[in-house]
C-alpha cells in the first residue's frame, strides 16, 4: 500500500488481545515495515474512489491475503475468530 502514491487508502487495525480499534491512519511504512504485527487481529482499509477500490484491490489480490470486500473498502485477517472462515481475496 505504501508504494501506491496518490492512492495510498487509510487504514486501522483491531488488537487480538484487548480488542482496541485503533485510529485511521496513512502511514503504511512506520506499522507495518517496523515489526508489530504480532497482536494484530484484522486490518481494515478504507477507499475513497473507485480508482483507489481498484488499485488496492489489485495489490491485495498480488499479495495474496485472506479477508473481504466491505462497503467502505477491505479487511484484511490475521486473526480470524473460532469457527469463522476466511476466504483469500479475489
Amino acid at each position: 500500500m505504501h508504494g501506491l502514491h496518490a492512492l495510498t487508502p487509510r487504514w486501522r487495525t483491531r488488537d487480538v488481545g484487548t480488542g482496541y480499534v485503533s485510529e485511521w491512519d496513512r502511514d503504511w511504512f512506520y506499522r507495518f515495515r517496523s515489526g508489530g504485527c504480532a497482536s494484530i487481529q484484522w486490518v481494515e482499509i478504507a477507499v475513497e474512489t473507485d480508482a483507489q477500490r481498484a488499485a488496492v484491490l489489485a495489490e491485495l489480490v498480488r499479495i495474496n491475503v485472506p479477508g473481504e470486500a466491505t462497503a467502505s473498502g477491505y479487511r484484511v485477517v490475521r486473526h480470524a475468530a473460532p469457527g469463522h472462515a476466511v476466504d483469500y481475496i479475489r
